[in-house]
């Protein structure tokens, strides 16, 4: 039963990793010369350095976000449950081209943000919003954050009533006693919502090319750049091996977190 799934996972996704590991390796003088060159190259450490940045801000602005409106929803009644998880979900269900366009008229020159913002004199001229950073964080909070709501509002929606009211009855406040019991209850959902929004921001194209103009390049507008416009197909597997290497990284620390933080079972 498991064969054709296999060789199907060899044909479509072992043999073209290894298209593209192969070749990255043996393309210098000696093998890894590649890599090598890139953890040394400046420009690409720095490219490197900001994708990485950009998708751990993006994690965290998620979690403080997405936890507390998690367990709100979680406690609501089940009709407004489905509603909230509905309208969470809501964003979505739109192209990230569009949603990304509608960052730029609310971050741009004449965006709104900027029109209020020297309507009421709080600075002499616009601020330079789009095209940086952290138009790209904003963007991609825009774009994950649903992940983060609904992964974690699954898991907390399982945790017995009880747990919460026994704390509060052995003197803990609400704060103390989601700290204390839905937070840790809550660790396996909350590192998959980490691990989604992580590998999603690391490996996004759409909203980093828009938000982030061709001066704030990511990984993975790199890796398009080098392949599409400059043919170099050699420097864009280099690229597309360690984004894969840092993906499968951060997942195994991830899970190593969930595993020592996760306290259910034990006596």
């Amino acid at each position: 039963m498991l064969i054709p799934g296999l060789v199907i996972l060899f044909l479509f996704l072992a043999i073209p990793l290894l298209r593209v590991l192969f070749p990255s390796i043996f393309s210098g003088a000696y093998p890894f010369d590649a890599y090598v060159g890139f953890f040394q190259d400046e420009y690409y450490r720095n490219i490197f350095i900001r994708t990485v940045k950009i998708a751990v801000i993006t994690t965290f602005v998620c979690m403080a976000g997405g936890i507390p409106t998690a367990s709100f929803i979680s406690r609501c009644s089940k009709k407004w449950r489905g509603i909230l998880l509905a309208a969470s979900i809501f964003p979505m269900m739109t192209n990230s081209v569009i949603r990304s366009f509608a960052w730029i008229n609310i971050l741009g020159s004449n965006g709104i943000i900027n029109k209020v913002l020297v309507g009421l004199g709080m600075v002499p001229k616009p601020l330079k919003l789009l095209y940086t950073d952290f138009s790209i964080i904003i963007g991609s909070v825009y774009l994950f954050l649903p992940l983060m709501i609904v992964t974690v509002a699954g898991v907390m929606e399982n945790i017995d009533n009880d747990m919460i009211e026994a704390a509060e009855s052995l003197g803990a406040n609400r704060v103390k006693a989601f700290m204390k019991v839905v937070l840790p209850l809550s660790i396996p959902g909350i590192i998959v919502g980490c691990v989604l929004v992580f590998t999603g921001s690391l490996s996004a194209y759409t909203t980093p090319q828009l938000l982030g103009g061709p001066k704030n390049l990511v990984l993975a507008t790199f890796i398009s750049q080098q392949a599409l416009s400059l043919n170099n197909w050699t420097a864009a597997s280099v690229f597309a091996v360690i984004m894969i290497i840092t993906t499968l990284i951060v997942m195994k620390a991830l899970n190593a977190i969930a595993a020592k933080l996760d306290k259910r079972g034990e006596v």
